[in-house]
């Protein structure tokens, strides 16, 4: 994170510079020093969408973090630009997804963005792939192929690359949920749901048998 965090510093310094003078060069230095953040969050939340249209939308975070920030605060303004750039990068993508993300992998997203939002507020930076794997406890490159589901089909998915690195008494590992959903297609619906309460919902046979009025 050491490269990170000399960047950060550099956009710190660019932006106190900017409110300083308050002209367009200086402006123009800032989305400089803040390509290398707009790039980390367009590959962490991108998905499959654009690199160009990625980073417009993340420029115009930047910008708008600029035009918004308040200089007086006790606020890095590396901080503030991360939320905003990351708002913007985040909508494009959710606009531009359009394929379903199964649930373990949903609930995998949530908890790298938490890691990420934790790691901002407790540090002043944005943590590297590393670090979020470590913490998720799956594979660094599990962390961008996870972030890619649902914005692109789920059979471009590499699940290969999806792997947990401990595993939790009676729940199944990432990596076999998803070897599950692509099984679960050759199910009888009645099947599917039954699977899918158990192995993916961890749902016992008692709450399966209740939910669907059948016996065990």
């Amino acid at each position: 994170m050491e490269e990170t965090g000399q960047v950060n510093q550099t956009i710190n310094e660019a932006a106190a510079y900017y409110y300083q003078h308050k002209d367009k060069e200086s402006a123009e230095k800032v989305l400089e020093a803040g390509k290398g953040l707009i790039k980390y969050f367009a590959r962490l939340y991108g998905g499959g969408c654009c690199e160009d249209d990625l980073f417009q939308a993340g420029s115009l975070g930047l910008m708008k973090a600029l035009r918004n920030f308040d200089p007086d605060r006790e606020t890095r303004f590396m901080t503030f630009a991360s939320h905003c750039i990351m708002g913007e990068v985040r909508h494009l993508a959710r606009k531009e997804a359009s394929f379903y993300r199964p649930g373990c992998i949903a609930e995998l997203q949530a908890k790298v963005e938490h890691e990420v939002q934790k790691y901002m507020k407790e540090n002043g930076d944005v943590p590297g792939t590393d670090y979020i794997a470590k913490e998720l406890k799956i594979k660094e490159e599990s962390v961008i192929e996870v972030m890619r589901a649902g914005f692109v089909s789920f059979d471009e998915i590499d699940a290969s690359r999806i792997h947990s690195t401990a595993y939790e008494t009676f729940h199944l590992p990432i990596e076999d949920k998803l070897a599950l959903y692509h099984a679960l297609k050759k199910l009888t619906n009645i099947q599917q749901k039954v699977v899918q309460m158990i192995f993916i919902k961890d749902m016992t046979q008692q709450q399966v048998a209740s939910q669907l009025g059948i016996s065990q």
